[in-house]
């Protein structure tokens, strides 16, 4: 009897969503290569190529595409982007992040002025170097967009987190480019609210630069 109502809790559990092979307790590694040869000219310092993945991150978008994003142990995530469904042929970005940066927001009047005038940017400079915006709007003002991330954790909790983003961009040689992402993070604790900003540093990704290890 103790066995089957085991085996119902374990089935009505939330399951990480999966794409690529990669799953939450699973692990990767990257094109020791390719690291190699693009690391010098990033902001990002001694990215390894092994990867556990410790959490798993979703969120949709207003576009109908959405954000999957695999966490690992060595401070980085995965962001795997799909446009038009869940299956491999709907990605159309895959980039590996490293948090550069967080800074937590105390005050509303704080939290205001960074979704209102910091977040968002012309440009944004990180460790001397300048990222332009790339997520533009119409007019004179790029709000950041907004979404909700649902992250599910090794040890079954899964949490919300509203998030408010931007996306900057800097070249680099052979047409290649480093990323810039610039997030104000908004979590509800009880009755108050932790608020962050975190901002991370990325490169492009192919699939065949990613190796599943199971």
């Amino acid at each position: 009897m103790f066995s089957k109502w085991f085996k119902k809790d374990e089935k009505s559990a939330p399951k990480a969503p999966q794409i690529m092979g990669l799953y939450l307790g699973g692990s990767f590694e990257l094109d020791e290569l390719k690291l190699k040869l693009l690391t010098p000219e990033l902001c990002i310092e001694n990215p390894v190529s092994r990867h556990l993945i410790q959490a798993v991150g979703e969120a949709h978008l207003d576009s109908g595409g959405k954000i999957l994003r695999y966490y690992t142990d060595d401070n980085a995530f995965l962001q795997v982007i799909l446009d038009g469904g869940d299956t491999e042929s709907h990605i159309s970005d895959v980039k590996l992040w490293y948090f550069y940066d967080t800074k937590t927001i105390g005050t509303t009047s704080q939290w205001n002025e960074c979704l209102n005038n910091t977040i968002s940017q012309p440009s944004y400079c990180v460790d001397e170097e300048d990222f332009h915006r790339v997520w533009e709007s119409v007019g004179d003002i790029s709000p950041p967009v907004a979404v909700t991330e649902k992250t599910y954790e090794e040890d079954g909790d899964v949490s919300e987190t509203d998030q408010f983003m931007m996306l900057y961009e800097r070249p680099l040689e052979n047409d290649r480019t480093e990323s810039l992402l610039v997030v104000g993070e908004e979590k509800i604790v009880g009755n108050n609210a932790d608020r962050c900003l975190v901002t991370s540093t990325g490169f492009d990704l192919q699939p065949s630069d990613i190796k599943i290890n199971g």
